[in-house]
């Protein structure tokens, strides 16, 4: 009799050692996925408005390099806080602000996305700014409440930390354009 309580014994212990191999493995998968695959974040402020909101939770790719014009990507900006922007120009591009526009290149931007006018603010780049290798500009959607390459300067690809992917309101889930 005290075999076959033993027995029981042995089997629940080791069916509880199981299940923690299970979880151990799936807290490290997870984490490694969050620490080299993708990322989250939160919007913080309304710099990105009418594309993304303040509290807004974004979901970015880190195994991407290759940014383009247009791209929203997480950059880590020099007082070492993480913002959500859009890419504006890359490396071997010219960029201007001039009457309220964004020229690259000498040509006017089409930016749909926008919301108030593209004025230079007091900061490191002076205009036409020609960018050099690994450098890219970032601007916020929402021009006149900003803070971005304007004002803290051109960013290296190595301060970026992801490309967005998705981002969900309180309701709803889309993908970022």
């Amino acid at each position: 009799m005290n075999r076959r309580l033993l027995g029981k014994y042995d089997g629940k212990k080791q069916g509880w050692l199981h299940g923690a191999k299970k979880f151990i493995l799936l807290f490290i998968a997870v984490f490694l996925i969050f620490r080299f695959v993708i990322g989250f974040s939160v919007v913080k402020g309304d710099s990105m408005e009418p594309t993304l909101h303040k509290g807004e939770a974004v979901i970015y790719s880190r195994i991407t390099n290759d940014f383009q014009r247009g791209d929203v990507v997480s950059v880590r900006v020099p007082e070492g806080e993480y913002y959500v922007k859009r890419v504006i120009a890359v490396e071997g591009d010219t960029i201007d602000i001039r009457d309220g526009n964004v020229y690259i290149n000498g040509e006017l931007q089409q930016e749909s996305y926008i919301k108030g006018q593209t004025l230079p603010q007091e900061g490191t780049v002076v205009y036409p700014y020609e960018l050099q290798e690994n450098q890219i500009f970032v601007m916020g959607d929402n021009r006149e409440g900003s803070m971005d390459s304007r004002s803290f300067g051109v960013v290296g690809e190595r301060q970026i930390k992801g490309k967005l992917l998705l981002h969900a309101g309180l309701f709803y889930i889309k993908t970022v354009k």
